[in-house]
């Protein structure tokens, strides 16, 4: 794995967790906190943040798509898990193992070991 590649794989890991937390943490808790008092103007920053949140993990995703060319598929399902509460955690994992799996296949590349 090339280190263009490694370092998509590695920004998408890294905001998939904020962006996974972002969505019960700030909006549940805000549209609580707005109905049990009388704080709504927390409302709109949180979410923002949550909505921020989203695009740079869409922005990364397809980053990832284009320089580890990854299939539709796979594309697809990160954004679905993006959608779902807590799936960026599960996307998380996810990524972990594309990139342990790319770093082991590269080695075996420069190694000459051919599978």
């Amino acid at each position: 794995m090339d280190i263009k590649t490694a370092s998509a794989l590695h920004r998408l890991r890294l905001i998939s967790v904020p962006e996974a937390l972002s969505f019960p943490a700030l909006i549940l808790f805000g549209s609580i906190l707005s109905r049990v008092s009388d704080i709504d103007f927390l409302m709109m920053p949180l979410g923002v943040l949550h909505g921020a949140l989203f695009v740079i993990y869409a922005v990364f995703l397809l980053d990832v798509w284009v320089k580890a060319k990854w299939p539709l598929k796979r594309v697809a399902l990160f954004f679905v898990l993006s959608i779902l509460p807590f799936g960026g955690l599960y996307g998380d994992k996810l990524i972990k193992r594309y990139e342990s799996d790319g770093v082991i296949a590269g080695r075996a590349r420069r190694e000459g070991v051919v599978a």
